[in-house]
């Protein structure tokens, strides 16, 4: 059962939505290697609006997950990739349907 979750909002810099979007995308086999992660979505807002949205049985998954090998390469990438820091939201849970 999935009781929390994070959404991260990602704006590109200027000229980079294209680099952002392969990014996100690419960051799948990094979310299918970790264990507390329930399930995980690159998701595209718009032009140059992105977000990454996953959900985590307990707050032990989700904070390995931000001290993780996704958050590690977005922050790494983040000066260049985005036009701003990223939004991350904590959230609870209140129902889910997976599968």
């Amino acid at each position: 059962m999935v009781k929390l979750g994070l959404w991260v909002r990602l704006e590109a810099a200027a000229g980079k939505a294209e680099e952002l979007e392969a990014f996100v995308k690419g960051a799948l086999p990094l979310a299918q290697q970790e264990p507390g992660t329930v399930a995980w979505f690159a998701v595209k807002l718009g032009p140059t609006t992105f977000a990454i949205f996953d959900v985590f049985a307990d707050e032990r998954g989700r904070e390995a997950h931000l001290a993780g090998r996704i958050a590690e390469a977005l922050m790494a990438q983040a000066p260049r990739l985005l036009a701003a820091p990223p939004v991350i939201e904590k959230h609870d849970v209140l129902a889910a349907k997976l599968g």
